[in-house]
């Protein structure tokens, strides 16, 4: 029964943090101007982050290519419309921003 207290207390820790954590990017999404072009579940200038996502599962470098395009931009993925580079982002707000836009659903 001990084990599985502390168990679920373990569980429910987790999703705690899971929480937090997706708040903190969200915020930090918000305070680095992301969200003025991108929105959660639609196309507004860029793609949706869900779309993001779905087009990057299972793609192994996505997440280091995301980063370096948060930062440095790029185009022709998504359309004409480029993304321009980010330099108020720093390495691991970028890392932090990107785990997040592929972790939604």
């Amino acid at each position: 029964m001990k084990k599985l207290l502390m168990g679920t207390a373990a569980a429910m820790a987790m999703c705690l943090s899971a929480g937090a954590q997706a708040q903190d990017a969200t915020k930090l999404a918000q305070d680095k101007a992301c969200l003025a072009c991108h929105q959660i579940d639609k196309k507004l200038v860029g793609p949706a982050y869900k779309d993001v996502a779905k087009k990057y599962a299972g793609n192994k470098t996505a997440e280091a290519m995301l980063i370096k395009k948060v930062r440095e931009g790029g185009s022709g993925v998504w359309g004409q419309v480029p993304m321009p580079p980010n330099s108020g982002v720093n390495e691991k707000e970028a890392q932090i921003l990107v785990k997040w836009v592929l972790s939604q659903k």
